[in-house]
């Protein structure tokens, strides 16, 4: 998988499922519908193809686990983590508990993020980029693509 591109806007029903945007079904690998939902960074949920996930999980299960950082890293990333898949509609349920975490209700935006998606409130997500002005964007990414030309990457 090359990861994803596009923002795409969807709604919870009132069972907490939504509909997995056309969009981003055309970008997944055919007939690689498994996925890991789990807490974001931020106030949001990541949806993980199987794929991504298994990287990171194989990487979490090597750290040790005698480092209490590491024990409480692990508990609150594993914390909610779920398997889903779409049901026969295309629609994907979201566990009550991550959908509270993230504050999501009705309207939500899925998210490219490379080889993830992330789901968010669409208030929360436009309140996001409502508060960060062009310069502001323009020094932070003088600051991370700074580093990345630095070591040749």
């Amino acid at each position: 998988m090359k990861g994803f591109l596009g923002e795409y806007e969807a709604t919870l029903d009132a069972k907490g499922r939504f509909l997995l945007p056309a969009g981003l079904k055309k970008q997944l690998p055919e007939g690689d519908m498994q996925f890991v939902i789990n807490r974001g960074f931020e106030k949001c949920l990541t949806l993980y193809p199987m794929k991504s996930w298994e990287p990171i999980y194989a990487e979490i299960s090597k750290l040790n686990d005698f480092d209490p950082k590491v024990r409480e890293f692990r508990r609150y990333f594993m914390n909610g983590a779920t398997e889903v898949e779409p049901d026969t509609a295309g629609r994907v349920l979201l566990p009550p508990n991550l959908k509270e975490y993230a504050g999501l209700t009705k309207d939500i935006v899925l998210v490219s993020a490379f080889d993830k998606i992330e789901i968010w409130d669409v208030a929360q997500y436009k309140k996001l980029f409502d508060s960060f002005s062009s310069d502001s964007f323009s020094n932070l990414a003088q600051q991370v693509m700074a580093k990345v030309n630095e070591t040749g990457s």
